[in-house]
């Protein structure tokens, strides 16, 4: 599905290219996550609340790139860890890595490099790569979320994916259609704009 024929690029890729511009976009991306991870719903069945983390992280990750998509991630982790009140629900501190959803954290730095990459190979220009890119970092979050919420919470699989996983599908198919209309759309404007200054 990876398209050999584009040129790997990001929609930051876009911008004019400096350490200035790495450097504020990786920031605005640890804030974004920091801020979207304050839209937090309590669940009373599970640990996990939900967030409009993996939003930002996906969508934040597919337009920087994966190299900017990780740093990132990083900074917003490494940052909260060490006392930055911005997880969700204000949490900060290193108390936070023994909390049963750390694990999702360090998903988000997973994801954010695998729906980077794949977008710079091309798959955020079109609906239906996008959805599979949305479903890969989703997929990514997930994976290490869930081994990390059975281990703390000493869970099976079964009840693991009924604390972790299975109450927050229809979100995420919601940032799926968000997602598909925003990354595509941004390529298209792009292109629009492209071939009307050259005409």
């Amino acid at each position: 599905m990876i398209n050999q024929g584009i040129k790997r690029q990001s929609l930051a890729d876009l911008l004019p290219e400096s350490l200035v511009t790495d450097l504020v976009l990786i920031s605005v991306f640890a804030l974004a996550i920091g801020v979207f991870a304050q839209i937090t719903i309590p669940l009373p069945f599970t640990p996990v609340p939900i967030t409009g983390q993996t939003f930002a992280v996906l969508l934040g990750g597919a337009a920087l790139g994966m190299r900017r998509g990780v740093l990132g991630s990083l900074l917003y982790l490494g940052l909260g860890l060490v006392g930055v009140p911005w997880f969700a629900g204000a949490a900060g501190g290193l108390r936070v890595a023994a909390d049963p959803t750390f694990g999702y954290l360090v998903g988000f730095v997973a994801a954010a490099g695998l729906v980077g990459y794949l977008a710079e190979a091309g798959l955020d220009r079109k609906a239906l790569g996008t959805v599979a890119m949305m479903v890969g970092g989703n997929l990514m979050i997930y994976g290490f979320g869930l081994v990390f919420l059975m281990l703390e919470l000493n869970v099976g699989l079964t009840k693991g994916l009924t604390l972790g996983v299975t109450p927050f599908l229809i979100g995420d198919l919601v940032k799926l259609l968000l997602a598909v209309g925003l990354l595509p759309g941004a390529w298209y404007l792009r292109r629009r704009i492209t071939s009307g200054s050259r005409a």
